[in-house]
């Protein structure tokens, strides 16, 4: 039977939670001080630490920096306002989670059905990190250049924890992989993990899909829905695209981030939400920052701990096993074994990649069925190298130390205007989805009529 050691200098409120856990088949104990608490943890190690961050004889933080507590208790803060400052130095001391109070019995049963001995997480991430060289891999991600295992150093270290993600990077780079890897390795692994495309929902829809209604909240609601945010109750959800929700929606984010509680549209009772939020954007987001796209306190929140997914460009050592990975998927799928000859890798190393993995992972695809021997020639392979080039083939002039979003612009515009305005033909050519190059024509054409509106005036 797990142990569990609350600490609170409430007595009240320790001996409620003391209760609570003891429901749900944990044995209990409380200490109402750092002095009393080292006391009982002398006489038994506990496998989870309810601790107090404000206790009469100093910070419940000094527990944390014990060593043999991190190796063999989880511990979980409880706090009346989670803040970055909070998380950042929860997150550096190994503290597992939050209770924020006032404390929801939802948010603390998830928290106990998650418990789990530090050692045994902290020992499943070694042996993943320890493989990668004779993998290849990391979880669901595949790769072994320096900057791959640069990220998979940081999903190490936040895997374990509870604190907001923020995934940087361009289209086709994996963020959708990379959150789904740091599900699986983290306690939630067991509840679900859900990838919301906040670009790809309707602005008129979007409060609903996230938060749900109730029935008959407004036209056509014939019955109460669950939103994301219970769908994904003790799980991760992933908000792809953050930048292109509305910023009023962004607002109520917010409150959920800080309060763990949300209103279904139509209700006035509030619903509890027991989420891991990772956030990705193929934005600067400095630049969504000054564009208006992204609130800033919403940022912060959000950027507790940010990784950067690199390029593909930038990691052309992992060209060939991804393409030998991707390969090997669709073999299995279909049955017949097929290998790349040298001309075809030695052309996807010279092609510069525009759309990322994505792309790679189309062009194994097509390759694939064109051919027919169980060799992939680079006859299937019509990529040329493109630094300054369209997918087209037309050449572009770029000056250096142009921005980065200027030369995308200038790439997408002429992509367009190659295939005269056919959006579908140019997405498959830059390698990104139809609803990104939408989302970047719009954003275009409000520039466009921002200069516009200066030159009458």
């Amino acid at each position: 039977m797990s142990h569990a050691l609350i600490v609170d200098d409430d007595f009240d409120s320790a001996d409620m939670l003391a209760e609570l856990v003891a429901a749900r088949g944990f044995t209990a104990q409380t200490a109402n001080s750092l002095r009393e608490a080292r006391g009982r943890i002398a006489l038994q190690m506990p496998d989870l630490i309810l601790l107090d961050l404000q206790l009469p004889d100093g910070s419940g933080m000094e527990l944390c920096r014990d060593a043999e507590l991190q190796e063999k208790a989880e511990i979980v803060l409880i706090t009346g306002h989670a803040s970055l400052e909070t998380s950042l130095e929860a997150l550096r001391l190994g503290a597992a989670d939050y209770l924020i109070k006032p404390i929801q019995l939802k948010q603390l049963e998830g928290i106990l059905s998650r418990v789990m001995p530090p050692a045994t997480l902290n020992a499943e991430l070694a042996d993943l990190a320890s493989g990668v060289d004779s993998s290849g891999r990391f979880g669901k991600m595949v790769g072994v250049s320096p900057e791959m295992r640069r990220v998979y150093e940081q999903v190490t270290r936040v895997a374990g924890t509870a604190v907001s993600v923020f995934v940087t990077g361009e289209s086709g780079t994996g963020k959708e992989v990379l959150a789904q890897t740091i599900h699986e390795l983290s306690r939630r692994r067991k509840q679900p993990f859900l990838a919301v495309n906040c670009g790809a929902l309707s602005p008129n829809l979007i409060e609903s899909e996230l938060f749900g209604h109730e029935k008959g909240s407004f036209t056509g609601a014939v019955r109460q829905h669950r939103g994301f945010f219970e769908q994904a109750h003790g799980g991760t959800l992933l908000l792809d695209e953050i930048t292109e929700m509305p910023l009023e929606l962004q607002v109520k984010l917010l409150r959920v981030l800080e309060t763990g509680s949300f209103l279904r549209v139509g209700s006035s009772q509030p619903a509890q939400s027991d989420v891991r939020i990772i956030a990705a954007t193929n934005r600067q987001p400095q630049r969504a920052l000054a564009d208006g796209k992204l609130r800033e306190d919403l940022l912060y929140r959000l950027n507790v701990f940010p990784i950067f997914l690199p390029p593909l460009r930038e990691r052309a050592d992992d060209i060939e096993l991804l393409a030998e990975h991707f390969l090997k998927e669709i073999g299995d799928q279909e049955g017949v074994s097929r290998s790349l000859s040298e001309g075809a890798l030695r052309r996807m190393q010279a092609y510069h990649w525009p759309g990322n993995v994505r792309e790679l992972r189309n062009a194994v695809q097509r390759a694939w069925v064109m051919s027919t021997g169980s060799t992939i020639s680079e006859e299937w392979l019509p990529l040329q190298p493109s630094i300054a080039m369209t997918p087209a083939g037309n050449v572009l002039t770029v000056r250096i130390g142009s921005p980065l979003a200027d030369v995308e612009r200038e790439l997408i515009l002429a992509t367009l205007g190659h295939f005269k305005g056919h959006k579908e033909k140019t997405a498959a050519a830059l390698g990104v989805s139809l609803k990104t190059l939408y989302n970047r024509l719009k954003e275009y054409g409000r520039e466009r009529s921002h200069e516009d509106s200066h030159e009458v005036a």
